[in-house]
């Protein structure tokens, strides 16, 4: 099955690292021009950079915080004024914050819900009726596989997160009529840059630090980004045609819920 975003333009928030950095690059791969956003310019300049060394899509990079509505009114502009239309949008930004209950204070709380589930509706928002007008929309809300089973100390992002996941099953309802499908995308341990950090707080090789966290996956072994985008791709293309309102770990089989 050859996947192809020829003629497509994306969003990727979060896009500067990680897994939002892997699914930047498959869509560009795969014919999309993209805006990649994040709050680091440095980081965002290279990401640019490299994608636009692998692929000959058009890249553009937006320094923004999309935590603040202006901010993400900003994103919208810039890649309106780039492509002059949004086909995709992958609502990536955010960090996982976890702590016990006694430790959760409404600072907490409401800054996590702005970096992840309000970022996502404003931006959607913003995109919703031009997706709906060309009949045609992709929108890929990246979760945590805590929305659907949480742990205990997990707050405050199995609440934010559980939360995308009843917004991504309502818009996909409302988005289905029209052609415009939402789905969201559970992550597991996949490798990423807040790993390496983390390794490096607790003066952890990096190795012994990723096989001791992999024991409890049923797969033995943190996930790949590249395995992460590969998926995204595959839902943001027209070969995912008939696929809405799902929720997919991407975990390993470490989640209990399906």
């Amino acid at each position: 099955m050859h996947i192809s975003l020829a003629g497509r333009s994306a969003i990727v928030t979060g896009g500067s690292k990680g897994i939002g950095l892997a699914v930047a690059r498959e869509f560009a791969a795969s014919g999309a021009d993209v805006a990649i956003v994040a709050r680091g310019r440095e980081a965002l300049d290279a990401a640019a950079t490299e994608i636009r060394s692998r692929a000959q899509a058009h890249v553009i990079a937006v320094q923004a915080d999309v935590s603040q509505a202006g901010d993400v009114q900003r994103v919208y502009d810039d890649a309106m004024a780039a492509f002059g239309k949004v086909d995709i949008i992958v609502n990536n930004a955010g960090t996982s914050r976890n702590g016990p209950f006694e430790a959760l204070t409404d600072e907490i709380m409401q800054l996590d819900l702005d970096q992840k589930l309000f970022a996502a509706i404003r931006l959607t928002r913003l995109v919703w009726p031009q997706m709906k007008q060309r009949r045609w929309g992709r929108v890929i809300n990246v979760l945590n596989i805590g929305a659907k089973a949480p742990r205990a100390k997990s707050y405050p992002t199995s609440i934010s997160r559980a939360a995308g996941l009843a917004f991504t099953k309502a818009l996909a309802h409302e988005g289905a009529p029209f052609n415009v499908l939402v789905n969201a995308l559970h992550v597991g341990l996949i490798e990423s840059d807040q790993h390496v950090q983390r390794a490096a707080r607790t003066g952890v090789a990096l190795h012994d630090y990723l096989s001791d966290g992999a024991k409890g996956i049923p797969l033995g072994r943190f996930g790949k980004p590249e395995e992460f985008a590969n998926l995204a791709c595959f839902l943001a293309s027209d070969a995912a045609s008939y696929i809405t309102g799902t929720a997919i770990n991407v975990d390993g089989g470490s989640s209990p819920a399906v």
